[in-house]
């Protein structure tokens, strides 16, 4: 299954299934339009509520909820002469795959080329910062460049894992069972900001500098997480090209580490770190008018346009 979020007539994102290249399914719609079929009273209440439009309230009703949107969605398809559920991604906007997770949690140096290329010793345990909620954008958004705030805007790409249940000190064979599925991230970055302290935060979590999708892949579709080809271009030039295998702290790992030190949720986002090939390490930053493309196998590709920005 494929989650991602759409907006029609600039209204709040809401969960949507992508079924294939072009069409999306709203299951809460869909459910609402099977139950009316079938004569059950209560119809939105109870869709609300098994099928939440919050892709994050949607992961935290687990396997029920997966099921009965499969069930929803072949109703609609069936259906889709008269279905009110079913959308063409032209003519809808597309959000990020999840909205406001409770954490969002970030790997640093986790490819061994890119520890080599910024200087710094392999790390003996995971090092982890924290980006926030509106730092989330979406999979093909503008990034409002400020340059009075930043001369070294910086692009990292990054398969991200969402957790899918809750868990706490999860053993490292158990790891893949807490884990919902898989997108692409791209760790927008001010490096200049990120060296001002000794903690990296300001520089990692501003306004729209978490570009994610284009959708959210369940683990079904995803059987290994440790093989899939990532890389990252800027206006065609290839920049990034490596591969998940070559992650230090595989997603098992650190899904470990990091319930050993705060209760994963489900929602969660986890970003597993970035290969080498970094601006930074070129003296290539992002300038106005660049296009960012990051793209992961299994998953698709999002791209983002830097644009400066004056202050008012």
């Amino acid at each position: 299954m494929k989650l991602l979020t759409y907006s029609t007539n600039n209204q709040p994102l809401r969960l949507g299934i992508l079924v294939d290249e072009n069409t999306i399914v709203d299951p809460q719609q869909a459910y609402i339009e099977l139950l009316t079929q079938n004569g059950q009273q209560r119809v939105n209440e109870i869709a609300t509520a098994l099928l939440p439009a919050n892709p994050t309230e949607f992961i935290a009703n687990g396997d029920l909820a997966v099921k009965t949107a499969q069930e929803a969605i072949a109703f609609a398809l069936e259906n889709a002469a008269t279905s009110s559920a079913i959308y063409q991604k032209e003519d809808v906007k597309i959000g990020a795959p999840v909205l406001k997770p409770n954490k969002i949690i970030c790997v640093g140096l986790n490819y061994k080329n890119h520890i080599l290329e910024m200087k710094r010793d392999l790390p003996v345990h995971p090092v982890i910062f924290a980006k926030f909620a509106t730092a989330i954008a979406g999979p093909n958004d503008i990034f409002p460049l400020n340059s009075n705030l930043t001369k070294k805007l910086d692009y990292e790409a990054e398969l991200a894992f969402v957790i899918g249940k809750e868990g706490k000190d999860i053993p490292y064979e158990n790891a893949l069972d807490y884990v919902f599925g898989y997108t692409v991230a791209n760790d927008i970055t001010a490096r200049d900001m990120q060296k001002r302290t000794i903690q990296w935060l300001q520089g990692k979590t501003l306004d729209k500098s978490l570009p994610l999708g284009p959708v959210l892949v369940t683990k079904d579709e995803i059987k290994n997480p440790h093989s899939l080809d990532i890389s990252l271009t800027v206006n065609e030039e290839v920049r990034q090209q490596s591969n998940t295998e070559q992650l230090l702290f595989n997603v098992n790992h650190l899904v470990e580490f990091l319930s050993g030190i705060v209760t994963l949720e489900p929602g969660d986002i986890v970003l597993t770190g970035t290969p080498g090939g970094v601006g930074e390490a070129q003296n290539k930053f992002l300038q106005h008018g660049d296009k960012v493309r990051v793209e992961i196998s299994g998953i698709g590709a999002i791209e983002t346009t830097i644009m400066e920005v004056t202050e008012s």
